[in-house]
């Protein structure tokens, strides 16, 4: 059975691709440099394809974390419309 994508290594992916710094995408995740790392680290590795090129302090997209970043939003959007949909169950 293939191992289904961590929702927490998504949000960390998405973020930096968004913010395109390691640093600013911790502040925004409220975590810790080195917790971001490791996620996309760990994430490049289970999917075994580089995510981000990497330029100084700077990163950005490999075709690769380009696709992946079109099924992200879709998946993340579902996440968000799932807890919306049951948030009337918990009234």
């Amino acid at each position: 059975m293939t191992p289904i994508l961590d929702s927490r290594k998504l949000l960390a992916f998405t973020t930096l691709s968004q913010v395109g710094s390691f640093t600013l995408a911790a502040r925004e995740l409220h975590l810790t440099q080195s917790a971001v790392s490791h996620a996309i680290k760990s994430l490049e590795q289970e999917l075994k394809c580089r995510l981000f090129d990497r330029l100084g302090r700077r990163v950005t997209l490999t075709p690769a974390g380009k696709q992946l970043l079109e099924h992200a939003h879709k998946i993340i959007r579902e996440m968000q419309s799932a807890r919306s949909g049951l948030a009337v169950f918990g009234k």
